[in-house]
């Protein structure tokens, strides 16, 4: 499970949430580094990159980054719905993990990807014989617009996301028409609509949000995700309320289990689009720690990797 939304138009954050512990690093592309692809020629000349993920085989797996124009993407868990597709010629023929980096590296934009994302296609191809192939589906997002991406039973699937919010299955469509159910809900004190005639008042405050689903799952975290983020007060620190905004929809471990584990938020993140910093914080450690992708040299041709 996953839940990804963005703040304020620049603040792209995401929570990681898993039953078990993954390797996890900062990793940052520098322009100068040999990508290799499986259906692609390599690029050795490409944007800078910065995000959370893991080495393997000299490539970097990320689950959500950005680069040094400001674009980003988070990959987040898409099962039951999700299918990826045979090779097709003349076609930009992806795996599923290096969709992120792909896009990261060769576009300043969502206009840009826009003009060709239909002709990418998303292999069924696995990374290695002991690293299978994850249902995935993607937010991307720079400044002005965000975009969803779905390899579906239906076909390969783009959504406009005027929400700036994404969680898990189904798929997007159903949750933009799900928000349909809770356009009732309001930060404001209640007013008596049932009967003006009887002295009805409210005896709390906060009734303007009965009914804001409080449970963990996808479908739940997508309406209070955007509930809060909507609501969010940003005259004070964005960094420390869009932090606040992901722990609203976070994971307490022991409070989902699958079969024998608990699934948990095992780290937050969030990236500043204007400046191409990375804040981070993990289960254990709440502690906001960031980094700069301008603090690294990011000409080099070697990879650079930190642990979390």
């Amino acid at each position: 499970m996953c839940s990804s939304l963005k703040i304020n138009n620049y603040l792209l954050g995401r929570n990681m949430d898993l039953f078990n512990e993954i390797k996890k690093e900062i990793i940052i592309t520098p322009k100068n580094y040999l990508v290799n692809f499986k259906k692609l020629e390599s690029i050795n000349n490409h944007y800078a990159v910065i995000g959370i993920g893991m080495i393997q085989d000299n490539f970097p797996l990320y689950y959500d980054a950005i680069n040094e124009y400001g674009l980003g993407f988070v990959a987040l868990n898409f099962p039951y719905f999700c299918k990826y597709y045979k090779y097709k010629s003349k076609h930009i023929n992806l795996a599923p993990f290096e969709l992120g980096l792909y896009l990261l590296i060769n576009f300043k934009s969502i206009n840009e990807i826009k003009k060709i994302i239909k002709n990418i296609n998303l292999c069924n191809i696995d990374f290695s014989k002991n690293l299978k192939n994850t249902p995935l589906h993607f937010m991307i997002s720079d400044q002005k617009e965000t975009i969803v991406i779905e390899p579906t039973l239906e076909g390969f699937k783009i959504y406009d996301n005027p929400f700036d919010i994404l969680t898990n299955s189904p798929p997007f469509s159903y949750h933009k028409t799900n928000l349909l159910n809770y356009i009732n809900l309001t930060n404001k004190d209640i007013k008596n609509n049932l009967n003006s005639s009887l002295n009805f008042t409210h005896y709390s405050h906060g009734m303007g949000a009965i009914g804001l689903p409080g449970d963990f799952s996808s479908t739940s975290r997508f309406i209070k995700g955007y509930f809060v983020k909507s609501f969010l007060d940003l005259s004070i620190d964005n960094i420390l309320q869009s932090f606040k905004c992901l722990d609203s929809i976070s994971m307490i471990k022991g409070c989902v289990q699958v079969n024998d584990l608990y699934e948990y938020t095992v780290y937050s993140s969030l990236y500043d689009l204007k400046k191409g910093i990375l804040y981070y914080k993990t289960y254990l450690n709440p502690i906001i720690k960031s980094r700069n992708i301008y603090d690294y040299d990011i000409y080099s041709s070697f990879l650079i990797n930190e642990k979390l």
